[in-house]
């Protein structure tokens, strides 16, 4: 009875995770789609507790409740320019979890196997179904805690790296041991010796080298990697920490955290394509090479920077029929997109088009400039992708660049030696006028120097770019 209650439960639990997934690929349908998953995991929870081997309710329910009482409290606290690391440090804890896993089935499957003959019968949950595996089940099992606690300690470093890069607490710039790639190699070479050592003898030593061994290549495989690539790092973690849900999935013999776990990477990994294939870069490339290696000088840069103040920004707003803004980073650390909404709202009632363009890696985290537009109660009928806008900023009267760098450079087209040659980016630079909200003249995260901003047709609108919205906001009523 409690058997098939749990797999029924874990089947309508997967339907909601895939509605949920399916549902976040639409702004509209975003917030039913996060419901959906909340209403599946709460089911999920809940059929665990009561289903076969249950057991340690009160710990259960402490831990639970503890946990939830720090995530609401956490979810209060964290600023939505402060998600991209937030979901990094959140991936670090799937992947820490899912060693801890991986070592308790571990543990268990050893204390089976220690006992006398016949002596399973009596046993329960885990260590049952560990009991009724045949002998080549067991060295399978063993197979899948390996790679569950690697691809686990893995996700678990490197996510906390990238929570560092994220934070400003680690340099974001790529920083590599003397030896870099050989290091990563002989680490994963030393895992592989490591797994044939651990199926055939099933001792603890290969599992804890290989464990060390993981640690040092999710640590050293993301500081290799610089800023300008953090957003196809978090979806790549993302990936990591869903195959580990997997493999601990297959571990413990659990259906539906196998395919929560499947689904988690899957999306991941094509999420990171699809952003490498954004700034025209292979994954391999990414993940190995890390951001920044060049052919060559690069091209030198003619012209001074041009400064504008909000008189200048505000007659050209009035003039204009088509605006285009551009949000960036820049916009999200400054909390502005309230101030961007209501100057859209301004702009609109005046009659004139105003638009939003969307990089697929604007930000340190996909999709975080939808997130904060729509937080703002921006329309979303007009914030548009790149594909979708870049041929009209010919026609474009003004575009107005609110912290961004890298996803504006003319240099990804015009310089073949740039570290972003080839990176397909707005070419806000066609549009009549530019203006570019900016705090100085600094390189930005990435550290790459902008041609735009030194263009005939480019003014900078220097400034916090929240204070220098007030003040544009005061001269458009």
């Amino acid at each position: 009875m409690e058997f098939g209650f749990t797999t029924a439960a874990y089947v309508v639990a997967a339907v909601l995770f895939i509605l949920s997934l399916g549902g976040l690929s639409g702004q509209e349908s975003a917030k039913r789609a996060v419901w959906y998953g909340i209403v599946g995991m709460a089911l999920a929870v809940a059929a665990t507790l009561v289903g076969p081997g249950a057991g340690y309710w009160f710990l259960s329910i402490l831990m639970i409740a503890g946990g939830g009482m720090i995530g609401y409290v956490v979810a209060q606290r964290v600023q939505m320019t402060e998600m991209p690391q937030l979901v990094a440090a959140m991936h670090s804890l799937v992947g820490l979890a899912a060693v801890f896993v991986g070592y308790i089935a571990h543990i268990e499957l050893a204390n089976v196997l220690a006992m006398p003959h016949g002596a399973g019968e009596a046993l329960d949950g885990f260590a049952a179904l560990l009991a009724h595996k045949t002998p080549v089940e067991q060295s399978i099992l063993r197979v899948e805690l390996f790679l569950g606690i690697f691809i686990g300690a893995v996700t678990f470093t490197g996510s906390v790296v990238a929570y560092g890069k994220l934070a400003g607490k680690v340099s974001s710039a790529a920083t590599k041991l003397p030896g870099g790639h050989m290091l990563n190699a002989g680490a994963a070479i030393l895992s592989a010796i490591c797994l044939i050592w651990y199926f055939n003898t099933g001792g603890f030593l290969p599992l804890a080298i290989m464990t060390l061994a993981a640690f040092f290549i999710g640590y050293h495989l993301i500081m290799g990697i610089g800023g300008a690539d953090m957003p196809v790092v978090v979806s790549m973690l993302n990936s990591y920490s869903g195959w580990a849900a997997a493999a601990i999935g297959f571990s413990l013999g659990n259906d539906l955290l196998i395919v929560v776990g499947a689904l988690v990477g899957s999306s991941g990994a094509i999420l990171s394509y699809i952003m490498c294939k954004a700034m025209n870069r292979s994954f391999v490339s990414v993940i190995l090479g890390g951001f920044g290696g060049t052919t060559g000088p690069a091209m030198e840069i003619d012209g001074e920077q041009v400064a504008i103040d909000a008189d200048g920004v505000a007659t050209a707003l009035e003039e204009a029929d088509s605006v285009v803004i551009i949000p960036g980073y820049g916009m999200a650390v400054a909390q502005a997109q309230q101030n961007v909404a209501e100057l859209t709202r301004r702009l609109r009632a005046k009659g004139k088009n105003v638009r939003f363009a969307i990089h697929p890696v604007a930000g340190r985290l996909p999709g975080h400039m939808n997130v904060l537009l729509a937080e703002a109660k921006v329309p979303y009928d007009i914030v548009l992708e790149m594909d979708e806008i870049n041929d009209d900023f010919p026609e474009t009267d003004v575009a107005i660049v609110i912290g961004s760098n890298d996803i504006v450079n003319p240099a990804a087209q015009e310089d073949p030696n740039s570290p972003i040659a080839g990176m397909p980016v707005l070419e806000c630079w066609k549009a009549k006028q530019v203006f570019v909200s900016k705090r100085g003249q600094g390189t930005g995260y990435s550290g790459i120097e902008n041609p735009l901003f030194f263009k005939e047709n480019t003014r900078m609108f220097y400034g916090d770019a929240k204070a220098s919205l007030d003040t544009l906001l005061t001269k458009i009523s």
